[in-house]
């Protein structure tokens, strides 16, 4: 399996560190990704894991129309530059548009395909074209097998920096299950994987107005995907998460990342 380059200090793959991928799932404001983006870079450091910050501009995809969707590009990019600035950490955003790719990838280091956009041709496309790296979340509705696809309309524009994105699959109606084959089947189509650990313990639109979940599986669920071979981990994270502006029911307390992070070292080093 490639492993892929991040920046000049972090490379994910085989024989590499696990990379840790977290923040808030929505730029609320400066301050609390200042003091997530620091906290998270103080821990990583301390525990040798490489460290990107994560955020998001724009959440187009809330289940109701009444949701908070974030700042919008213009203001959520320069949030983030601050952070890749003035914290010292890589950054990675979601982009929902082809039209957003080019204008995102003058800041971040790693462009983000959601999972219900991966199959967005002209989106994926797009995003090879900045040839950054690029994390294509798996769609909940897709077999492990169908990112091969994705991986060949990246190819097409030279872009082989893809990296694969675990984040559950569709279990009936407003829940999701987690299927580790899925770690495994993705890895043979040759690129780095990631488990979105907080996302996978989501359910999708249950309470209404807005997703559900249970946080509390995000660790055993993530422990799970590293055994099976992932490369990397997701997660979503907040002081107070209850107070989370986007998925508030799966998002880990800050206090309590490093404990997870400890826990998964463990896992990935004795894999």
């Amino acid at each position: 399996m490639a492993a892929i380059k991040i920046t000049d200090e972090i490379t994910v793959g085989e024989g590499f560190p696990l990379l840790i991928m977290a923040g808030p799932c929505v730029v609320e404001s400066l301050a609390i990704c200042e003091q997530i983006a620091g906290f998270l870079k103080d821990v990583c450091g301390r525990l040798e894991l490489p460290y990107v910050f994560k955020a998001s501009f724009d959440k187009a995809n809330r289940t109701s129309i009444d949701s908070f969707r974030g700042p919008g590009i213009e203001q959520g990019l320069a949030v983030l530059e601050k952070i890749k600035n003035n914290v010292g950490v890589p950054v990675v955003t979601d982009i929902h548009e082809p039209g957003q790719a080019a204008k995102a990838a003058e800041v971040v280091d790693i462009l983000q395909i959601p999972a219900f956009l991966c199959r967005q041709t002209d989106l994926v496309v797009a995003a090879a074209e900045t040839n950054l790296p690029i994390n294509v979340k798996k769609g909940q509705f897709m077999a492990p097998e169908d990112m091969k696809p994705v991986i060949e309309k990246g190819a097409v524009r030279g872009n082989g920096s893809f990296m694969l994105c675990e984040r559950g699959t569709c279990f009936g109606y407003n829940n999701l299950i987690v299927d580790m084959r899925s770690i495994v089947t993705m890895k043979s189509l040759g690129k780095p994987v990631i488990f979105d650990m907080t996302h996978s313990t989501q359910r999708p639109g249950a309470l209404g107005g807005s997703s559900g979940g249970d946080s509390k599986l995000a660790l055993p669920l993530g422990k799970a995907a590293v055994a099976a071979g992932a490369d990397g981990v997701f997660l979503e994270t907040h002081p107070e998460p209850s107070k989370a502006l986007s998925d508030a029911a799966t998002m880990l307390r800050l206090d309590a990342v490093e404990n997870a992070l400890v826990q998964l070292k463990a896992v990935f080093s004795s894999a």
